[in-house]
């Protein structure tokens, strides 16, 4: 599963439409690079449906909102549901403020998503339509543990039925859900916490991954959490003295690009649940 997921990314090469925030857009552009697809920023509300058009998946991740961006979200939401491609919602900061929550609730509304990703205050907030967050983190009350992981799972799985799509709940316990299967991931390190951005990646790369593997959407978004994850533990692996956050960003960075199927799936703690 792993190695074939990954390989069609390089042989398709999916061009990614995202509208993603300020904060971590270059990241997003050159993971996108690393893994074999193809980025394009624009939220431009005159501007997306055009380029929503020319590409594979679309990624909306609602981290740095204003009234353009949003307008420019929805519009390119229903023109990739028009056309079946395959659209990511990233909802970034869902339950910390009123306009997140509220937009990431009418995005629901109005657009089919392929796959929701974020970690599990932000998805506990998409399922219930309101709640609590520590402002992009997950609240240390909500955070999965192996004690915590069957209920985890269980709600991952319902929410995945109940709104027709891909959960993946990331955090030190990354998992997977569609309505019938789930996949519990284990790969990682701590410290990618130290860097702003991993989890916006994540969802470019997953996007990708999606538009490569139409047919396997769950199994497809796993090996991109599994791909950041062993790439989070390569990275640090290779990190020498007097190096910080910067370096471990490129570090992760450059072992996607240098990731290879046999070594993805020697590497995966990931097993079906």
């Amino acid at each position: 599963m792993l190695k074939e997921c990954l390989e069609n990314v390089r042989q398709v090469k999916p061009l990614v439409h995202n509208i993603t925030n300020y904060v971590t857009v270059n990241d997003v552009a050159n993971v996108l690079l690393a893994c074999g697809g193809s980025p394009i920023m624009s939220d431009e509300p005159e501007d997306v449906e055009d380029i929503t058009t020319i590409c594979n998946a679309l990624n909306i991740n609602i981290g740095t909102l204003n009234q353009q961006s949003i307008e420019a979200m929805f519009r390119a939401g229903r023109k990739a549901n028009e056309l079946g491609h395959p659209v990511l919602l990233d909802p970034v900061g869902a339950g910390a403020s009123k306009l997140r929550t509220d937009t990431a609730n009418r995005l629901l509304e109005q657009i089919r998503f392929s796959v929701i990703r974020g970690n599990i205050s932000e998805i506990k907030t998409i399922a219930n339509g309101n709640g609590t967050t520590k402002g992009v983190d997950a609240d240390v009350a909500d955070q999965v543990t192996e004690e915590t992981l069957p209920t985890a799972v269980s709600f991952a799985k319902k929410l995945a039925e109940r709104i027709h799509v891909v959960v993946a709940i990331t955090g030190a316990i990354d998992i997977v859900a569609d309505a019938e299967k789930a996949y519990v991931i284990r790969n990682g390190r701590p410290e990618m916490g130290c860097i702003t951005g991993t989890g916006c990646q994540l969802s470019g790369l997953a996007a990708a991954y999606v538009a490569a593997n139409p047919q396997h959407f769950t199994e497809a978004v796993a090996t991109a959490v599994t791909l950041m994850g062993v790439a989070g533990e390569i990275g640090w692996e290779r990190m020498q003295e007097g190096e910080g956050n910067s370096s471990y960003r490129n570090r992760i960075i450059d072992a996607i690009f240098c990731m290879d199927g046999e070594t993805l799936e020697k590497r995966a703690r990931i097993e079906a649940y």
